[in-house]
């Protein structure tokens, strides 16, 4: 089972008619399961993996 390494939550919002009725909605998170170099798998969202790439290459 893969460790959720990550703090964010998904967004809430409302969906709204032509008749302005709202009804909730939730977007959630990208997770994805990422290997990481000392073998444990964790679950990051889209996001954080890409920053996570950006910062190993400078």
């Amino acid at each position: 089972m893969a460790k959720k390494a990550t703090g964010r939550k998904p967004l809430f919002g409302n969906n709204r008619s032509h008749a302005l009725n709202a009804t909730r909605k939730k977007q959630g998170l990208n997770l994805q399961n990422v290997k990481l170099e000392d073998g444990s798998i964790v679950r990051l969202s889209a996001r954080e993996i890409r920053t996570m790439k950006k910062q190993a290459s400078a």
